[in-house]
C-alpha cells in the first residue's frame, strides 16, 4: 500500500522556521533553540527523502541553528560571565522579527486590496490607514521606509488630475509589479524608491508597488539603502 505525504513548501528557511514557532506557539524572544532545530532539520530531512531541491538557504539555515544549538550548550563558568554574555539566538531573533514584520504587513495590504479595490483609488486617507494599523518593530531603515511611502502617497495626491492623462492596466498583480521592479533593476544599477512609486498612475499602483518591493526584499532580491539622512532611497540588487 502506497503512502501519500502532503509536504508544505516554503519559499525560504525564515519562512519555514517562523512557521514552526508559530504552529507550537513558541515565544519568539525566547526560543528553546533545541526543539525547534530538531523539528526543522525533521523537515529538511524530510524534503531530502521525497527527492525534493533544496535551495542552499535552507541549509545554511539548519548550520546557523546547529551553531546557535552549540553556543548554548556551553558550559558557563561563573554567574558574571553568564550575564554579561550575549546570547546566541539574538541576531536570529532579530532577523525574525524583521522577516515577522514584512510578512504582517504584507498581509494587511493584501487584504486591504481585495476589501477597497475600487474605493482605493478614490479615498486619500485609506493609505495611512493600511500603514498606521501596523505595528513595525524598531528598525529604522524599515521605519524610513515607511515614512517615505506614506510622504509620496500624500503626493500623489496632490498630483491627482495627472491620473487622467495616462493608460492604467486595472488588472496588475505584485507578481507583474515584482517583474516590473527586477527589470528595471536589470537595466541599471540602482533605481530610486520615489520614482517606482510616483511613475504609478494611482495609489492602487503605487501601494501594488510598494507590496511588491516589500515581497523582494523578504525573498532576499533586492534591498535599499540611504546614504545620509533626507537623501533619497536606493532600490539595489542583491
Amino acid at each position: 500500500m502506497s503512502i501519500n505525504i502532503k509536504l508544505e513548501v516554503f519559499e525560504g528557511p525564515f519562512e519555514l522556521l517562523f512557521h514552526l514557532i508559530e504552529k507550537d506557539k513558541i515565544d519568539i524572544y525566547d526560543i528553546p533553540i533545541a526543539k525547534i532545530t530538531a523539528q526543522y532539520i525533521n523537515y529538511i530531512k524530510m524534503m531530502q527523502s521525497l527527492d525534493i531541491d533544496l535551495a542552499s538557504e535552507f541549509l545554511v539555515m539548519a548550520a546557523t541553528l546547529l551553531e546557535i544549538k552549540s553556543k548554548m550548550l556551553l558550559p558557563k563558568t561563573s554567574k558574571e560571565d553568564e550575564v554579561q554574555e550575549e546570547d546566541p539566538r539574538e541576531d536570529l531573533v532579530k532577523k525574525l522579527l524583521e522577516y515577522k514584520a514584512y510578512k504582517d504587513i504584507s498581509a494587511i495590504l493584501k487584504q486591504k486590496l481585495m476589501e477597497n479595490e475600487k474605493a482605493l483609488c478614490k479615498d486619500s486617507s485609506l493609505a495611512d490607514e493600511i500603514i498606521d494599523s501596523f505595528a513595525l518593530p524598531d528598525r529604522l531603515s524599515i521605519e524610513i521606509l515607511m515614512d517615505k511611502f506614506k510622504e509620496l502617497m500624500n503626493k500623489k495626491q496632490s498630483h491627482k488630475d495627472l491620473e487622467n492623462n495616462r493608460i492604467y492596466r486595472d488588472n496588475i498583480t505584485v507578481e507583474d509589479k515584482m517583474v516590473e521592479v527586477l527589470k528595471a533593476l536589470s537595466l541599471e544599477k540602482t533605481v530610486y524608491f520615489d520614482d517606482l512609486i510616483m511613475e504609478c498612475i494611482n495609489k492602487l499602483e503605487a501601494i501594488i508597488t510598494f507590496l511588491a518591493i516589500l515581497e523582494l526584499i523578504k525573498q532576499r532580491r533586492i534591498y535599499v539603502e540611504q546614504t545620509n539622512n533626507f537623501d533619497k532611497i536606493i532600490v539595489r540588487r542583491r
